[in-house]
């Protein structure tokens, strides 16, 4: 069965190792084998990468657009999620389910849990942030004690 992607004008997305850029109008493409896609809303640049989580979920977008290198990928994964486990040993549960993707090439349901990864990363910060905010200020505006 083939895989109807419907885009938008300008919509873009990786197929294989083309990018698409669709014209000015709505189109229709019927995907009939199997090959990595990631629209454009899922594909992060490696500048975009800037935080642990967002680098995991980088290299398994690698892994999965780039099978060729995978034992590099793979290699880089695992010391990542190393680094994110010492600092937040919260994230083990999702980074379990996210390594059973990896170790069972499963790369797309990877990446989508990577992204719930990315969205507990944004929450767990942004707490913090309240927290620092709320603390007393030494005269430069920085948190007293620190």
């Amino acid at each position: 069965m083939a895989l109807k992607i419907a885009l938008k004008p300008g919509e873009r997305l990786i197929l294989g190792y083309a990018v698409v850029t669709n014209g000015n109008t709505k189109c229709e493409l019927l995907i009939e084998n199997k090959v990595p896609i990631l629209r454009h809303k899922d594909i992060l640049t490696e500048n975009d990468a800037n935080s642990p989580c967002k680098k995991i979920y980088f290299v398994i977008q690698l892994m999965y657009m780039d099978e060729k290198n995978l034992v590099e990928y793979h290699g880089t994964y695992w010391k990542l999620v190393r680094e994110v486990i010492n600092a937040a040993p919260s994230t083990l549960l999702l980074i379990d389910q996210i390594s059973q993707d990896i170790l069972t090439s499963k790369y797309y349901q990877a990446l989508k849990l990577a992204k719930k990864l990315i969205e507990y990363e944004e929450e767990v910060i942004g707490r913090a942030s309240k927290c620092v905010e709320g603390l007393p200020k030494d005269p430069n505006g920085h948190p007293a004690g620190s």
